[in-house]
């Protein structure tokens, strides 16, 4: 389903940003499996419609860059119950004498200011549902630094941040905020943070059993299934193999 005209005015509705693949697909898939209709947006169309079709959902382009296209996106979900705000990634692993500048701006537009622009327009619906939930994805990147990572560690400890200020701003209405930090979790991250380099992203987990994309989703799940009065503040989640962002036993 491609359109929102369709939705049931009944329908609990979450939204999930990044949801053409990883923990955002599996996310949609965990959360229509508990109930609800699940808006889904990306800039892969194509993938998207598959995933809609699987889960009965709907499919809506968004690129979280944009302000035009967020506000498309925002303007025609009728409601909105749940906020999964999981577009973001990282590009290159460059010292800061070596930052390039066009990776930053990268990262910043889309784990912070994506987050920032989704999050701000969906809010107003958010507080109207009664019970709202905002659950942002943010990584154990968001606790510590690393070397090498500088552009994707700063990018996402102000994304969470971001988060952990409506926390208190928010305080009072019928929202909730949850902030879920994964560790190494296997998806396409590596692949985009190397550009397309599938040696140097199978590298990052040899050797370790990293978490996969369901493993967080179920947490998800779990968050958005907690009664009103309850709030989940942070959830970090890693592999048993893994210590810190840079820290693994491997075998």
């Amino acid at each position: 389903m491609t359109s929102s005209e369709h939705i049931s005015p009944d329908a609990r509705i979450a939204v999930v940003t990044g949801a053409s693949s990883g923990i955002g697909a599996a996310t949609a898939r965990q959360l229509a499996a508990d109930g609800f209709h699940v808006v889904i947006g990306a800039r892969r169309l194509d993938r998207l419609e598959e995933l809609a079709s699987e889960i009965g959902g709907t499919a809506l382009e968004l690129d979280v860059t944009e302000e035009d296209s967020v506000a498309a996106f925002t303007a025609v979900i009728p409601r909105v119950d749940v906020l999964i705000n999981n577009a973001g990634g990282a590009k290159g692993l460059a010292p800061v004498i070596d930052a390039d500048l066009d990776d930053w701006r990268w990262m910043w537009e889309t784990n912070v200011l994506g987050t920032l622009r989704v999050t701000k327009s969906l809010l107003p619906k958010l507080i109207d549902s009664g019970d709202g939930l905002i659950v942002t994805i943010t990584s154990v990147a968001a606790f510590e630094a690393y070397d090498n990572g500088s552009g994707y560690t700063s990018a996402k400890h102000a994304q969470a941040v971001l988060h952990r200020t409506l926390r208190g701003e928010l305080l009072g209405k019928p929202v909730r905020l949850t902030e879920v930090a994964p560790g190494a979790v296997e998806t396409e991250f590596s692949l985009v943070r190397f550009d397309g380099d599938a040696a140097k992203a199978d590298a990052v987990y040899q050797g370790i059993t990293p978490l996969v994309a369901s493993d967080i989703a179920e947490v998800i799940g779990f968050v958005a299934s907690r009664p009103s009065h309850v709030n989940l503040d942070q959830i970090i989640i890693k592999p048993r193999d893994q210590a810190g962002p840079g820290r693994f036993s491997r075998t």
